[in-house]
């Protein structure tokens, strides 16, 4: 699927700009230079309010100090206001930033506008999703300007070729959505997706990660409440033992991040499991997303018995993030292979009831929810 997207961005890319390019558009006199130094540039953020949502894009001026000086000049000038995402590949690409399609009587010129105004600013930055990129006129250097596109998804294949200038922070849900939009068989959006508005402002400081800075001590006081389709269950913290591991549940249950899955596997006589984030009901938000890490192992001589809660994790021990079960019984295998961090103090018999639904292989034959998990505190 990436590279069937890729090669129809590349044909994207090439279509409409190279073969009209010469009919009626006309280069700038001038390469834009920015005013701005570098310092002044740093810790800027785009913030594109589209008819779908909003997209903040953190500037890179650090890899393309021209592009990112046009961007937040022709922002302050509203050059982006009322523009539209013309062109996409569902799950793929999307494009925007050209000043003809303001008009919608310009819909056969859409592409053709606002390039050659700043010079190529090419750089080792790959294109990750949510990189945002100038669009250029193929096999024209220094052809760029206000047109960009975002990737939906990773395009190692445009590596070096396209001037990076930003990246997707927030929002690349909506970048997806928009990808999403009917096209016609060249790709043109069949329905407008318009820019509102585009403000550059100052990037906000970032929160502190919850849970950090609280004592072994002062995480024992917390408590996680796991409710379930089967009922709810208490869960007490070995805060002593696995600090980390306690932290990190604490703080993806604080955002939510559980509510919404199930548990997607039951052994009998074993463990159930949970954590495993597709089979949550809703996406993840991008808040959400940015608080999952890998864990480095806090093993300890915990016996996994009967209402241990341990973290999974693949064949790194290193790996382990959201995942994590519960022994329904006596686990001998499991001691010192994977960090137990807590035990079920309250609702063992809705660990034994979900211990023996009914299963094909491990999987329920029925989705046993996790409806949320709260943190209190003593």
């Amino acid at each position: 699927m990436c590279f069937r997207a890729l090669g129809i961005f590349v044909m994207i890319l090439s279509l409409s700009p190279c073969a009209a390019f010469g009919q009626g558009a006309v280069a700038s006199e001038e390469l834009f230079v920015t005013p701005w130094t570098l310092e002044e540039m740093i810790e800027k953020q785009a913030v594109f309010e589209t008819d779908l949502g909003v997209i903040v894009i953190d500037l890179l001026p650090h890899l393309a100090p021209n592009h990112v000086g046009l961007i937040m000049e022709l922002a302050e000038q509203g050059e982006f206001d009322g523009t539209t995402f013309h062109r996409m590949v569902r799950h793929g690409i999307i494009q925007g930033g050209d000043p003809l399609t303001k008009d919608p009587d310009e819909a056969a010129r859409y592409g053709q506008g606002g390039l050659q105004r700043v010079g190529d600013e090419l750089s080792a930055g790959p294109h990750l999703r949510g990189a945002v990129a100038a669009i250029v006129v193929p096999n024209q250097p220094d052809s760029g300007g206000s047109q960009f596109f975002i990737s939906v998804v990773d395009q190692p294949g445009l590596n070096g070729q396209y001037t990076i200038w930003g990246q997707v922070v927030e929002g690349i849900n909506v970048v997806t959505t928009i990808s999403e939009t009917a096209v016609d068989p060249e790709g043109r959006a069949v329905e407008r997706v318009a820019v509102r508005r585009v403000n550059i402002r100052d990037r906000p400081q970032e929160e502190p990660l919850p849970f950090l800075n609280e004592t072994a001590e002062e995480l024992g006081r917390y408590r996680a409440v796991i409710e379930t389709s089967f009922g709810s269950m208490t869960v007490e913290f070995f805060s002593d033992l696995a600090p980390n591991h306690v932290r990190n549940f604490l703080r993806l249950a604080d955002a939510g991040v559980y509510d919404g899955m199930s548990f997607h596997r039951v052994v009998s006589d074993f463990v159930i499991q949970t954590g495993y984030i597709p089979t949550r009901r809703d996406p993840l938000s991008e808040r959400q997303e940015r608080l999952i890490e890998n864990l480095n192992p806090e093993f300890n001589d915990t016996k996994h018995v009967l209402g241990i809660v341990s973290m999974a994790h693949g064949e790194d021990p290193a790996s382990a993030s959201t995942s994590f079960f519960i022994c329904t019984d006596v686990a001998e295998e499991l001691d010192n292979q994977y960090t137990a961090f807590g035990v079920v103090v309250e609702g063992l018999d809705v660990v034994s009831t979900i211990g023996s639904v009914p299963t094909e292989g491990e999987r329920p034959l029925d989705r046993v929810d996790v409806l949320s998990v709260r943190v209190v505190r003593d």
